[in-house]
């Protein structure tokens, strides 16, 4: 087992934002996180990569106990994919991945020959290993998403944690990331991204956790919970749930729309 969340809370001050959160992410699966603005998603992920202390309940990473491991250790179990970044320096692309290959040399050491090779490998499986010589500052959002995509690679850790990695991208460089980031699953990583997108849970996620007011109100296959009613009593809008392709994908579209349109037909007819 990857992530065994059980009994998590979580306040600040006298604010609770996670109330008695369990669920479990075994290996190899890509877990979408939903849920509107405020409800704990970030908190959520903050309690697993340890940046938030006091909270209460457990949180095992591979069937460790995530108070018990160093800042070193947590580093080889979970890497961190945030929303953005931006770097103050002119680093290129290959730099940026090679501070993650190279996390057990010293401060004042180099990184050995394997580190390089690994850099690069992360950089290949991912697609951008042409971007290796560029200035990571010169890049495009999306492909600064899957350099740090290829840096979480090379970290070497079997879980990736990523906070809305699209939120910004366009639309092309939305499915390469995921496309990426599906891949990963596929060969055994465990991904945890948190998304506003109920289609995206439906086209790339084996399960989806749904949190709303701190707690979680639906977490499975997304067939299973992202229904009509699901989506429209977080989101405060009635939509519909579409099925396309013999069931093979699914979207979620707004009823007002549809009554728009199906209104303008009526009146031109």
């Amino acid at each position: 087992m990857s992530i065994d969340v059980k009994g998590l809370g979580f306040s600040y001050g006298r604010r609770d934002v996670l109330r008695d959160v369990s669920f479990s992410i075994p290996d190899g699966m890509l877990v979408n996180v939903l849920g509107p603005n405020g409800v704990g998603k970030s908190t959520l992920f903050r309690c697993i990569l340890c940046l938030n202390t006091g909270w209460t309940g457990s949180i095992t990473v591979n069937g460790r106990d995530l108070r018990s491991l160093s800042v070193r250790e947590r580093a080889r179990e979970i890497a961190y994919i945030p929303q953005s970044h931006s770097s103050v320096y002119d680093y290129n692309v290959l730099d940026v991945v090679l501070m993650s290959a190279s996390g057990g040399v010293g401060m004042f050491g180099s990184p050995k020959k394997r580190h390089v090779e690994r850099a690069w490998e992360a950089l290949e499986r991912v697609g951008v290993a042409h971007l290796g010589h560029r200035p990571y500052t010169r890049i495009s959002g999306g492909e600064k998403q899957l350099v740090l995509i290829a840096r979480a690679i090379a970290q070497d850790a079997r879980t990736i944690v990523m906070d809305e990695p699209t939120s910004a991208l366009d639309y092309g460089n939305t499915v390469r990331v995921l496309s990426a980031v599906r891949q990963l699953a596929r060969e055994g990583m465990s991904i945890v991204q948190s998304t506003h997108q109920p289609d995206q849970a439906f086209l790339y996620a084996d399960r989806t956790l749904v949190l709303n007011e701190g707690r979680v109100c639906a977490y499975g296959d997304p067939k299973d919970v992202v229904t009509k009613e699901l989506v429209s009593a977080i989101y405060h809008v009635d939509v519909e749930v579409c099925s396309l392709y013999g069931d093979k994908v699914r979207v979620c579209v707004p009823v007002s729309e549809l009554d728009r349109k199906q209104a303008r037909e009526e009146a031109e007819r």
